[in-house]
C-alpha cells in the first residue's frame, strides 16, 4: 500500500530490470550535489559563514548541478515516453504526463506554501519542481517527435533548446518594474527569491535533456552497452537514492534546518 502511495506521489520508483542503472545513478549524483549546495546556502542565510555562494564558483556549481537534474528529467521522459507510445496513444497517452506534470508542480506549490509561511512572503514562486512539473506538460508534442531519425531533426531540436536558452538569457537582463511574466524570465531586481526556475532559458536545457534521451535511448531502449553494474555493491545503493531523488529533495531543507535549530538550542543561542 505504502509502495503504491509513493509511486502515485512520484515519491518511488519500483526497482526493475526496465530501469537504467546508469541514470538512476546520475540522479543520485545531482541530488546528493544539491544538497550539499544547500547546505553552503543555508549556512550563509543563517549566518554560520560569510561565504557568498550565489557569485562565482559557487554560482557555475549550482548551474551545473540543476543543468545536469532539469537534463536527467528530460531524458527520463523520452524514455518513459518512448515505452508508453507502444501501448497508448492521444489522449490517453499525453493525460499520463498531463497528471505527472500537475503532481510535481503541486509539490513545487507546497515548497511555496511551506517557504512562505515560514519566511512571510513568497521565496520561492518559480521552483525547480515548478519547472520539471511544466516542461513535463509541455514536452509532450515534441516527446511525439522523433528526431533521431535525421540529422535535420537532430539539428532542429537542438536548435530550438539553444534557442529557448539564449532568448532566456536575454529576457533575464530586460529590466521590468511588475513580476507578472515571472515565469518567462523576466524578474524586477527588487524581487528576492530562493529558488528560481523560469521556463527561458531553462525548459531550453530540459528540450535538450529529451533529445539526449531520444537519441541515446530511442523507444526507450538503451542503444549502447554497459555493463550490468546495477545490483553491485555502491552502485545499488547510489541507484536507490537516485530513484528517490524527489523525497529527498523535499525533505533535506526541513532536517537540515532542523539540524540548525537543535544546535542553536545546545548552543543556547536560542530559546
Amino acid at each position: 500500500m505504502l509502495d503504491k502511495i509513493g509511486s502515485f506521489l512520484l515519491l518511488y520508483h519500483r526497482e526493475g530490470a526496465s530501469r537504467y542503472w546508469e541514470i538512476d545513478v546520475l540522479r543520485c549524483v545531482a541530488i546528493v550535489n544539491m544538497v550539499v549546495y544547500h547546505l553552503a546556502y543555508d549556512l550563509r542565510f543563517l549566518g554560520y559563514t560569510q561565504t557568498n555562494v550565489t557569485v562565482g564558483a559557487w554560482m557555475v556549481y549550482q548551474r551545473a548541478i540543476a543543468t545536469l537534474f532539469i537534463m536527467l528529467a528530460g531524458v527520463g521522459l523520452a524514455i518513459s515516453y518512448g515505452r508508453a507510445s507502444r501501448r497508448a496513444h492521444g489522449w490517453d497517452l499525453y493525460k499520463t504526463y498531463l497528471a505527472r506534470g500537475l503532481k510535481l508542480i503541486g509539490w513545487g506549490m507546497v515548497i511555496t506554501l511551506v517557504t512562505w509561511v515560514y519566511m512571510g512572503r513568497p521565496v520561492v514562486v518559480i521552483g525547480i519542481l515548478h519547472l520539471i512539473g511544466a516542461a513535463t506538460i509541455l514536452s509532450v508534442p515534441f516527446l511525439a517527435f522523433r528526431p533521431a531519425d535525421t540529422r535535420i531533426h537532430v539539428a532542429l531540436y537542438l536548435g530550438a533548446g539553444v534557442a529557448l536558452i539564449a532568448l532566456g538569457f536575454y529576457l533575464n537582463q530586460v529590466p521590468v518594474t511588475h513580476p507578472w511574466f515571472l515565469i518567462f524570465g523576466l524578474r524586477p531586481p527588487p524581487l528576492f527569491q530562493f529558488d528560481y526556475f523560469p521556463l527561458l532559458p531553462w525548459f531550453g536545457v530540459a528540450l535538450l535533456g529529451v533529445l539526449v534521451g531520444q537519441v541515446l535511448y530511442p523507444a526507450g531502449v538503451r542503444r549502447f552497452e554497459l555493463p550490468a553494474w546495477g545490483e553491485q555493491a555502491g552502485i545499488k545503493q547510489l541507484g536507490w537514492l537516485g530513484r528517490h531523488s524527489l523525497a529527498i529533495y523535499l525533505i533535506h531543507q526541513p532536517i537540515l534546518f532542523g539540524i540548525f535549530y537543535l544546535i542553536s538550542i545546545s548552543s543556547g543561542t536560542t530559546s
